[in-house]
Parts: structure tokens; C-alpha cells; sequence
């Protein structure tokens, strides 16, 4: 089984986005089961119903899943596990208060070293935990006694020392698991066979191994820890870029198959650039994934979205107008890339004209001839029977023609734009 662990505390942004896509792939071409479980162990962050929206989003985007868990539904397995590794010596309960910890880690910060725990907690006896049990505590894990190795899909082959874990708290003073602890039971319980995340989860994933084997747990699982998603500046992306949000894409008007068809493409070798998830399922190949991290482009995003727009019959439906606008909107496609941008211009057309005072009196004479006679079908019949019956030629026909149409001095063609929109010009010349 494979896994997509989101948190309820905000927008769902799109390298949580990326890693719900590839899952779901991995999923789909290893014929395995795929389960949503919400991490929603930290009450305070939490968001009510950020939940509902994240499960909404992956069934927007076509990532379908087979079960859904909440973490916090599974806390009396924590706390029995906790209780069997302080029952093992694998474990031990720690009286130290967060000032003294945080004492030490300003000595460490001062002394230029990493901060490790102390130690002073380790070795207290039975006796001594159960004279103080009244003081606060949190358990922490006795660090492993061997190097963790594992496999990771993009970084190879890795190895982390004790040093580097430490002896961690896997159960906070109000008795709530930790994000490892929870984590590292969840996915043994759930039987996961291979987990894909953000490269800002290495450093957990030794502390989790070791959680897991000091349970007995022998599985072994693979890991795929993916480079994060740069902004146009070479940062990180967070939450101050707009585009990092999947949901403020939606709203601008990208198509989830061209947002999923992006996030794929990013950082990897495809067959081609333009492509669906299902042929996605085809070709996607973890170990094709770039080990460096990728920015993201907003103006490749575009591109991609527009041709993703060309492949769609019915651009009506998607804009939700009214479906004898369709032809008109394919017209428009060329000088737009997301919906949104589309929607305002075909909005602009069927608005009120405005005042166009330089071809004001040539706009009243076309008007006149548009109202006054039949539409032909052929727009050159068309034109040349308003340039013969109004005299006008050149600029001063077809800047005043346009300006009657589309209400815009940009845009296609006319000769294009004409029989898109014939069976409106009436309707549209009399309202204004």
C-alpha cells in the first residue's frame, strides 16, 4: 500500500499536490492500494475543513483512493506501543522542562555544535520515575545503537549514525504521539510498502526506521524523498507565493489535467510534454526524477494549460456560458491561457459597448447597416456590403467594425471572430 499523509492546517500547496499525484501513479502501476491518511495530531494548526477540502482537491484532480484514516483515530495504538518500548527499556520517560531544554541548545548554539539530548533522563530507575510521577514527562527513544540505512528511489543509497537521530521524544507532555511516532506505527499498521515525500522529510524518515525496529518490525520500505519546488527567485516556495496554493490555481483558471500534466513534468524526463495522468501511468519513472530541486515557472504553466485548452471540445461548459458561445470562446483561445483569462474576454464582448469617440460616427453608421439588413453567412459579403452601403474603407471601416463586434481595438481576426458570433450581433448592436 502506498500513502498520501496531508495536514488539515492550511491551502493545500502544490508539492503536497505533487506528491498526492505521484502516489496515486506508483499506485496505479504497481496495482496497490492507495490510502489518504490525515495527520491531524496537532490541534492547534488544525483547520476545520481543510479536511473535506483536501479530499475534494484530489477528487478534482482524478486521484482516486481506496481508504480514508485520520491519525487521531489511532492514538490508543500509539500509546500502546509507547508503553510496550518503556516496558522493553527501549524508551524512557523524561522529567527534563523545556527550560532546561532549551538551556542546553543555546550552549550548543553558543559552542557552534548541533544540540543532542543530554542524556540525564536515561538512566533513571523504576523507583525513581515513580516517585516523580507526578512532575510532567515526555518518553523519549533511546537512540539506536547502529548506523539506519535505507533506500531512497532519487538519493540512492543512505546511512545516518546515532549521532544523528538522537534520543527523541516520541510522546509530549500532554501525551500526544509526536509526528514520527505517529507516522512511523501508522505505516506499519497500514502495511506501506513505499513512501513518496518532500525531501524536507529526510531527516525524519532515520528517526521513524528506528521506531520501527526497536517494535520489531522487519518490512523493509522504500523511501523516494523528492527536491522541493523553488520559486522564481531560487527560494523555497511558501505560502507568500500565491502560486504555491493548488486552490488559488484553480480559481485563476488553470485546468487540473494541465496543474497534474505540470507537476509531473517538473523536474523529470517525460516521453513528451503535453500528457494526461492516465498516459502519465504509462512512462513515470522515479528513478527518471532530477536530484535537484526544481523552480517552478508560472509562464510554463501557462503553456502548458493553454494547449491543454486546445484539446477541449466543450470551453462553454468549462467557462459555464451559455453553450452557442462555445465557437466564439475557441476564437478567443488564441489570446488567452487559463479560463479565467478567457472568461474576461469573452465578458467584454457581450458587455455594453463603450464610448469610442474618434470612431463614434462611424460605429452609428455600421450599427445602422447591421440593424437595417440581413447577416450574411460569409463575412466578406458581409464587409463589403457595410463598406459599400456606408462608404467607408480602410481603417475607417474596420476599426469602427471592431469596435461594434468585440468592443475591444485588439484582438482575432474579424473574419474569424464574425461567424463565431453571428447569431449574437443583432441582439448585441440593439442593447447598446
Amino acid at each position: 500500500m502506498v500513502r498520501f499523509a496531508p495536514s488539515p492546517t492550511g491551502d493545500m500547496h502544490i508539492g503536497n499536490l505533487r506528491v498526492a499525484l505521484f502516489n496515486y501513479v506508483i499506485a496505479k502501476q504497481k496495482n496497490e492500494k492507495y490510502l489518504i491518511r490525515i495527520e491531524d495530531t496537532d490541534n492547534e494548526r488544525n483547520i476545520e475543513g481543510k479536511d473535506k477540502e483536501i479530499l475534494q482537491i484530489l477528487k478534482i484532480f482524478g486521484i482516486e483512493y481506496d481508504q480514508v484514516v485520520y491519525q487521531s483515530e489511532n492514538f490508543k495504538v500509539h500509546w500502546k506501543f509507547a508503553t510496550d518500548l518503556l516496558s522493553q527499556k527501549k524508551a524512557f520517560v523524561c522529567f527534563c522542562t523545556p527550560d532546561e531544554i532549551e538551556k542546553q541548545r543555546q550552549i550548543a548554539q553558543e559552542e557552534k555544535r548541533p544540540y543532542r539530548y543530554s542524556g540525564k533522563c536515561e538512566e533513571l530507575s523504576d523507583i525513581e520515575v515513580l516517585q516523580r510521577e507526578d512532575e510532567p514527562f515526555v518518553v523519549r527513544l533511546k537512540k539506536p545503537k547502529e548506523n539506519i540505512k535505507f533506500f531512497d528511489y532519487i538519493k540512492g543509497e543512505m546511512e545516518f549514525s546515532p549521532f544523528d537521530i538522537d534520543s527523541f521524544v516520541i510522546l509530549r507532555q500532554n501525551k500526544i504521539p509526536t509526528y514520527n511516532f505517529a507516522c512511523a506505527i501508522d505505516d506499519m499498521i497500514y502495511d506501506i510498502s513505499l513512501i513518496i515525500r518532500g525531501e524536507d522529510h529526510l531527516s525524519n524518515t532515520p528517526k521513524q526506521i528506528a521506531i520501527q525496529k526497536a517494535l520489531g518490525y522487519e518490512k523493509e520500505i522504500k523511501y523516494a524523498h523528492l527536491p522541493i519546488i523553488l520559486n522564481i527567485d531560487g527560494k523555497k516556495m511558501s505560502k507568500r507565493d500565491s502560486a504555491s496554493s493548488v486552490k488559488w490555481l484553480l480559481e485563476e483558471g488553470f485546468l487540473p489535467e494541465a496543474i497534474a500534466n505540470y507537476l509531473i513534468l517538473l523536474g523529470n524526463k517525460t516521453p513528451k510534454e503535453i500528457f494526461s495522468l492516465q498516459e502519465a501511468i504509462e512512462f513515470f519513472d522515479l528513478s527518471k526524477l532530477s536530484k535537484s530541486p526544481a523552480k517552478f515557472d508560472i509562464d510554463k504553466l501557462r503553456f502548458i494549460n493553454h494547449e491543454h485548452l486546445k484539446q477541449k471540445d466543450d470551453l462553454a461548459s468549462l467557462l459555464q456560458i451559455h453553450k452557442s458561445l462555445n465557437a466564439l470562446a475557441k476564437v478567443y483561445l488564441e489570446e488567452a491561457s487559463t479560463l479565467k483569462e478567457l472568461k474576461a474576454k469573452i465578458d467584454e464582448v457581450l458587455a455594453p459597448r463603450g464610448e469610442f469617440e474618434e470612431w463614434q460616427e462611424e460605429i452609428e453608421l455600421i450599427k445602422k447597416e447591421i440593424l437595417d439588413n440581413e447577416l450574411e453567412d460569409d463575412y466578406n459579403e458581409f464587409k463589403n456590403r457595410i463598406s459599400k452601403n456606408t462608404g467607408l474603407k480602410g481603417k475607417k471601416l474596420f476599426m469602427p467594425l471592431r469596435l461594434v463586434l468585440t468592443n475591444q481595438t485588439h484582438g482575432p481576426n474579424i473574419s474569424d471572430i464574425y461567424p463565431a458570433m453571428k447569431h449574437l450581433i443583432k441582439e448585441i448592436v440593439n442593447g447598446n
